[in-house]
């Protein structure tokens, strides 16, 4: 029996669905850590970034910040971070980690987003009498919306694919599953964990595409700055 046979039977095991080490509780688990921290990543960075990005000040030094949290691997900062005193806290430590990795990408594709709309347009508006916040609400923000939503999307499954690591701090999530594999020595088992993180990765990515289009605030119009 090969690793990928092995997998399809671990899969199609209801056994290994059921229980609190089943699939479908490490499931939730895995949606609560992925949905929280990317939540919250967003209240963040998006009006951060936005509100720099229409100033067009102090985006760039945000944004390269931002760029160098990302060369931090995540696995070392939630360890680190398990040893300070937040580790007493439960999920806490694996929250933070989680949200530190998601802010970059949704930092950069804002703030360039709202950089990168023709300023034509927006000196157009303006001269049209649109006040600050108009412009901001009426034309930036639409006209940025698809390279707002590309950074949520990439967030968003670069946070479940690494919220795989909560198990290496004790939590829970898709990732208990491998590490259980890992520590069974039981490779079937290690394969179906990893594939239903990319599974879910894809399911995440197909569903904000879906709300991207349909939230779409220009779906319809011409995009002028395109």
């Amino acid at each position: 029996m090969n690793a990928i046979s092995g997998a399809y039977d671990w899969l199609t095991t209801s056994a290994n669905w059921q229980g609190e080490k089943g699939v479908w509780h490490r499931l939730a688990e895995h949606l609560y850590f992925s949905g929280v921290c990317l939540a919250v990543a967003c209240l963040i960075a998006l009006p951060i970034a936005m509100v720099l990005g229409h100033i067009g000040k102090g985006g760039a030094l945000a944004v390269n910040i931002s760029n160098v949290g990302r060369a931090v691997p995540t696995l070392a900062v939630l360890i680190l971070l398990t040893l300070t005193p937040l580790g007493e806290h439960g999920d806490l430590p694996t929250l933070i980690a989680l949200v530190l990795f998601a802010v970059p990408p949704l930092l950069t594709n804002a703030y360039i987003g709202m950089r990168e709309v023709d300023r034509s347009v927006v000196e157009a508006a303006r001269g049209m009498g649109m006040s600050g916040r108009q412009l901001f609400a009426r034309v930036e923000l639409p006209l940025a919306y698809p390279l707002i939503m590309t950074g949520v999307r990439s967030a968003a499954v670069q946070v479940v694919a690494t919220a795989t690591l909560a198990a290496m701090a004790g939590e829970g999530g898709l990732g208990r599953i491998i590490t259980a594999g890992f520590n069974l020595q039981n490779t079937p088992q290690v394969v179906a964990g990893a594939f239903l993180v990319a599974l879910l990765a894809l399911a995440v990515e197909g569903v904000l595409v879906l709300a991207g289009w349909i939230f779409d605030p220009m779906r319809g119009r011409a995009r002028v700055s395109e």
